[in-house]
């Protein structure tokens, strides 16, 4: 791992651009095993912020399967993505971690006191003095439209799995896609835009048969328009559409939204100078720390002897690496195994002290 100076390219370089977030611990992922990280961490009374590429909580769980049943989570017979994930959210509530969505972490170096600096696409910069990469398989990120120049329209006229839609009111918006992410925001917009057009590049849809029969319903009703293509060119005020026969038509557009799934890219974490076996981090099976010390890695992301990539099995090491990063954070103090059955320090930070 690259160390910097810290007068010269370290703490002083990077606080001019952003201001300096410290903190105890940061968690990369805000998927389950990091929520539940978060939960560990508060526990023992260690802070955190958490960073996620994705505009909200629940990672590769909600993105990909958040509507689908779950069966091996340890005393709840089944839930979904999205339930386990609101459900987490609950549960760390009480230890308040602060949240950085839609960004990643670019830059990691060690400071000559120990603690680690990063940087992220923000601009923000964390001075931590434990890291945990809780990433899965690596961050999760939109699948862009692939056409020419049209990324300048981020987050003015185009908008990837946006988290509210109220910005569109009065707009004519394309949603651009073919599942059940594209066809709910669809039929979401139509009570507020002025007009919707579905864009796929075929009139086959890979959702859920009520939705499927919802959007049929809505075209055929003459309030939702389908196009059938795949996307060219745009220009200030049209997306120029390919279509199937050999011919373009021109769509009047307001704004442009992109649901084409999202994909796992190991990104800036591959230039860390950490150790890698198969774009996956080695880690000990006592505190699951990688080679680098105060830097954890749980979940998908890290590889052991007997790994499993379940989500019960993140959460066991989540749990001792929490107890690994206490150690760091607070080097001269001997904490004890409470239970939150019968501690009292733990119902106070529980909020349910009687």
């Amino acid at each position: 791992m690259e160390r910097q100076d810290r007068q010269d390219r370290g703490v002083g370089a990077l606080s001019t651009q952003a201001a300096l977030i410290e903190t105890d611990a940061l968690i990369i992922g805000a998927g389950p095993v990091g929520l539940f990280q978060a939960f560990q961490l508060g526990l023992l009374e260690i802070s955190c912020h958490i960073v996620d590429a994705l505009p909200r909580a629940g990672g590769q769980c909600v993105a990909l399967y958040g509507d689908k049943p779950i069966y091996d989570i340890p005393g709840t017979p089944v839930t979904t993505g999205r339930g386990l994930a609101d459900a987490l959210l609950q549960q760390i509530a009480p230890f308040k971690p602060q949240f950085h969505f839609d960004e990643q972490v670019a830059t990691l170096a060690r400071q000559d006191d120990g603690r680690l600096l990063l940087g992220t696409t923000r601009g923000h910069a964390f001075l931590c003095k434990t890291l945990f990469i809780a990433a899965g398989v690596g961050a999760f990120v939109p699948r862009r439209i692939a056409v020419e120049g049209i990324a300048g329209l981020e987050g003015t006229r185009l908008f990837y799995h946006p988290d509210t839609l109220e910005r569109f009111a009065g707009q004519s918006v394309i949603v651009h896609g073919g599942d059940d992410a594209a066809l709910d925001t669809a039929l979401a917009l139509l009570p507020l835009a002025s007009a919707v057009t579905l864009l796929h590049r075929r009139d086959v849809f890979q959702a859920e048969e009520a939705t499927v029969a919802a959007v049929h319903d809505r075209i055929a009703a003459g309030a939702l328009r389908l196009q059938v293509g795949q996307p060219v060119g745009f220009d200030p005020a049209h997306l120029q559409v390919a279509t199937p026969d050999g011919q373009t038509v021109a769509l009047p557009f307001d704004s442009l939204v992109g649901c084409l799934g999202i994909s796992p890219r190991l990104g800036p974490i591959a230039d860390w100078g950490l150790a890698l076996e198969r774009k996956q981090l080695p880690v000990d099976t006592e505190k699951y720390q990688t080679q680098e010390r105060a830097v954890f890695a749980v979940g998908d992301i890290n590889t052991y002897p007997g790994k499993k990539k379940l989500i019960v099995c993140g959460f066991h090491e989540a749990t001792l690496a929490a107890w690994g990063a206490a150690a760091i954070v607070f080097p001269d103090k001997s904490i004890p195994l409470q239970y939150t059955t019968t501690s009292t320090r733990l119902h106070t930070l529980l909020g349910v002290a009687h």
